[in-house]
């Protein structure tokens, strides 16, 4: 065997050694260093700090040398290997955190009560199974895509009195409890387990629902206090028939875009008119406006149900 044959490894002993690189990086200064950007004024406006850095990956398993750069206000430190956040507590003046694609499990032990005014967070494609021990007063958008929570109930809302952006993503959720968010604007519950949708009805501000690819058969749970509501996508459920769509009237006011294809009600040829005459002042249904055609033909079916619960009316009163 030659000397250069005996140099060469084989495919096991190349996989372990590309394992102890991975396991023995570490986050340096210099390495930070490199990374940062956004020059901006310090608190005081006396001194001049970097305020972002961009740490994805990285096989990073450990963050500790963070903690000294206490001025970031922006840091994304996607796909990596962490489980600990932990170091992040002393970046007082952290704005907006990007943590996608690690092995984050629990809310418990993690620094976000420190994050004062932390705004932004995405924790997609980790482990979390619950939101407690989530405690950011000042957070408006909250990503957990892609993780494991299959319960939401949020009865004492006082840590996410601000949070106007929550998505829930491929979760496996199967029921929606108690969501008492006052200010939640926007809410993405798409590709779960969701059968009814019973715990909305607190979110008086909420302008967007997003619901497409669960288990929903009716939409009952909707309602009147729901006055923003402007959009809402159900594609992809088991709504069959009209009578499923009954609870639309309480936010017919509101409603401008409702999305319901790839339900058996859409493949019956009138599903448009059904939808009109629940929601009269929609404009959009599916990816099609609404047409004057369809408004019209709404109407005169709206003017034929009313003719008919009057004679039904007048029948009663006549035997009475």
């Amino acid at each position: 065997m030659s000397a250069s044959d005996e140099d060469v490894s084989g495919p096991d002993e190349l996989e372990e050694e590309v394992e102890i690189a991975k396991k023995s990086y570490h986050l340096t200064k210099e390495t930070i260093g490199q990374q940062l950007s956004l020059l901006c004024r310090t608190g005081n406006g006396l001194a001049h700090a970097f305020v972002k850095v961009d740490l994805q990956d990285k096989n990073l398993s450990n963050i500790s040398a963070l903690s000294s750069y206490i001025h970031l206000c922006y840091v994304d430190i996607s796909n990596n290997c962490l489980t600990d956040l932990s170091p992040l507590a002393p970046l007082n003046q952290l704005l907006w955190l990007k943590a996608d694609n690690n092995s984050v499990a629990s809310f418990k032990g993690q620094p976000f009560a420190h994050l004062r005014y932390l705004q932004w967070l995405s924790l997609a494609m980790n482990h979390v199974t619950e939101l407690d021990g989530l405690i950011a007063p000042s957070l408006e958008t909250l990503i957990l895509t892609g993780n494991s929570i299959q319960k939401i109930k949020l009865q004492q809302s006082v840590s996410f009195t601000n949070l106007v952006t929550l998505e829930l993503r491929r979760n496996g959720l199967e029921t929606i409890e108690d969501l008492n968010l006052p200010h939640l604007r926007h809410l993405f519950l798409a590709q779960n387990n969701i059968k009814c949708l019973e715990g909305l009805e607190k979110l008086e501000r909420l302008m967007t629902l997003h619901l497409r690819d669960n288990q929903i058969d009716n939409l009952k749970g909707l309602s009147a206090n729901m006055k923003g509501l402007q959009y809402l996508n159900i594609r992809g459920n088991k709504i069959s028939n009209e009578n499923a769509l009954q609870s639309l009237r309480l936010v017919s006011q509101s409603m401008q875009t409702l999305v319901v294809s790839e339900n058996p009600l859409g493949e019956t040829t009138d599903y448009r008119i059904c939808i009109l005459v629940h929601l009269p002042r929609l404009e959009r249904i599916d990816k099609d406006p609404v047409s004057r055609e369809e408004r019209a033909d709404a109407l005169r079916r709206i003017r034929e149900l009313e003719s008919i619960s009057d004679e039904v009316l007048n029948g009663q009163n006549e035997e009475a």
